[in-house]
């Protein structure tokens, strides 16, 4: 391949991939919204159910002190007549556990289990789920504060349809000081929320949250329970459940407000390990791809594999870049690709603008004043694609040489 052939290639896969997800994505988010979402009630306002089965939610903690009490106060305010609450404390060192205990007694509906040291969110959830007396589990971070209504919600999905197996919630940034912070909204609250509505309604979820997501024991028994080796979870347990023919659901209607980190190194740290376990899980299941329920997951497959060839093109065309501003190629008989993008950036830039529309007016009837997000959801090509390009290169590698770990360390939760 000549160096003309090669420059066609990369322009095409950077500028082409994000310009064809961006069509696949709305055009996913739009038809579930019609088929799915426009006649539904509002989230403040869920209908009567039938029935109230017994619900079981988990909660694992390690280092929480400074967020457990409200955590747990907002869980014990949940409308739903009828759950538990159990509280792992996975070898937290920082008063966690005294302070889990306390609340036990203030709270009636709440246990609390205690691991002797750090085995891994997964091997918590485990744990948790081993004394859970319920059928159908909720998942929520120790940093979640969950909506009145969530569990009612994520109850309903399951009723209606008993091939569900696992639903993800719709994650809500509560911490918004710092201009990473503010990016974050509208990231989670337009970008997240569309594409998890266009993968659902092409079939197969790439991730629950783990900020909040709930299963059926049947589907955790089936898919083997939480990998205590992995450190993204919630990623793995998605994608084995599904693997198993069980279907998992987005239930935008469950909300749940979180913390998020509100500087770069801890942003960087969190997506690192996001990249990291994506590329685990996706290179563990490429020998399943091809048996029973895998195929399913072909689509999501083949988009991990795209984005992270897109990654690495990123990487080459910003060296060549360098080559172009530097003028050093002439001595190696190279010419470099400029860094302003031209037509092609242009027609890219309105895309991803319609795309950002798009998504905020989907999701404007869960969060008052989303329009406003809009301001900072323009920027989200320029920070966070760099960001995510970069991961995407240095995760690869670390997935292939050192495997995932179990253990977990207590995540970065912005500015309080």
């Amino acid at each position: 391949m000549n160096w003309s052939s090669l420059r066609v290639w990369l322009e095409l896969l950077c500028f082409g991939y994000p310009y064809a997800m961006a069509w696949y994505w709305m055009i996913g988010g739009v038809l579930f919204h019609l088929l799915r979402e426009r006649k539904e009630p509002r989230f403040d306002m869920p209908p009567p159910l039938a029935q109230h089965p017994p619900v079981s939610v988990l909660v694992p903690c390690h280092n929480e002190a400074q967020q457990i009490a409200e955590t747990l106060a907002a869980l014990d305010a949940s409308t739903y007549p009828d759950f538990e609450i159990i509280a792992i404390d996975d070898g937290s060192t920082d008063g966690s556990s005294a302070l889990l205990d306390e609340l036990a007694t203030r709270y009636p509906r709440l246990r609390v289990v205690h691991l002797d040291r750090n085995r891994g969110k997964g091997a918590a959830l485990n744990f948790g789920a081993t004394t859970a007396r319920s059928e159908l589990l909720l998942c929520i971070d120790g940093d979640t504060l969950l909506d009145p209504h969530a569990i009612t919600w994520v109850v309903r999905r399951f009723q209606n349809d008993p091939r569900i197996g696992g639903v993800t919630g719709n994650p809500r940034i509560r911490n918004r000081s710092t201009l990473v912070g503010r990016l974050q909204v509208g990231e989670f609250s337009a970008i997240v929320g569309l594409i998890k509505r266009a993968q659902r309604i092409y079939g197969s979820l790439f991730t629950a949250s783990g900020a909040i997501s709930a299963y059926r024991k049947r589907a955790l028994h089936d898919a083997g329970w939480w990998s205590p080796h992995t450190v993204t979870e919630d990623v793995d347990i998605s994608w084995r459940l599904q693997m198993t023919g069980w279907q998992m659901a987005f239930e935008p209607k469950a909300l749940a407000w979180i913390l998020t980190p509100e500087t770069v190194r801890g942003l960087w740290r969190q997506r690192l390990r996001w990249a990291e376990g994506g590329a685990g899980v996706a290179l563990r299941a490429t020998p399943q791809l091809l048996r029973g329920h895998g195929a399913r997951m072909w689509p999501l497959w083949l988009n991990w594999l795209v984005s992270v060839m897109w990654a690495y093109a990123m990487l080459l065309v910003i060296a060549l870049g360098l080559v172009d501003t530097w003028n050093v190629g002439r001595f190696m008989g190279l010419r470099g690709i400029g860094f302003l993008p031209g037509q092609f950036g242009m027609v890219l830039a309105f895309y991803y603008l319609l795309q950002a529309l798009v998504a905020v007016a989907l999701d404007r009837r869960y969060e008052y004043g989303m329009m406003r997000a809009l301001f900072w959801v323009v920027w989200y090509p320029l920070v966070f694609w760099t960001l995510q390009a970069a991961t995407a290169v240095v995760g690869l590698p670390l997935a292939l040489m050192r495997g995932d770990k179990g253990r977990w360390t207590s995540p970065d939760r912005g500015f309080r």
